[in-house]
């Protein structure tokens, strides 16, 4: 499948396990993180359709309910961890956005 990137440094993230954008400065010193981040976007481009991202259980696949916009979906980076990728599905592939670093989600209140 078709994979583009929204922000250079998601694509630098992918390319070379590291970037120097401050939004992702926290990612990159989990090598977990990065790991699953360059394993989810692999299995992206290697999927014929994003229905097939339901096949590996551990990305959690969903598309998120109460967008405005335009609907996105996630795939979590990490087992056990709430980190997420999000994207949107177009018509030619998927647009990988950002990567959602939330420690309250799914109820998690650290």
């Amino acid at each position: 499948m078709k994979v583009t990137f929204s922000d250079i440094a998601l694509s630098e993230l992918y390319e070379t396990g590291k970037t120097k954008d401050r939004k992702y400065k926290q990612i990159c010193k989990n090598k977990k993180l990065v790991d699953g981040y360059i394993k989810a976007v692999r299995i992206m481009y290697d999927v014929d359709s994003t229905e097939d991202l339901k096949h590996f259980s551990f990305l959690h696949y969903e598309k998120l309910k109460y967008q405005r916009d335009e609907p996105k979906s996630s795939v979590r980076l990490v087992n056990g961890m709430v980190e997420r990728l999000l994207f949107v599905e177009t018509n030619d592939g998927i647009e990988v956005e950002l990567i959602e670093i939330d420690s309250t989600h799914y109820g998690n209140k650290n």
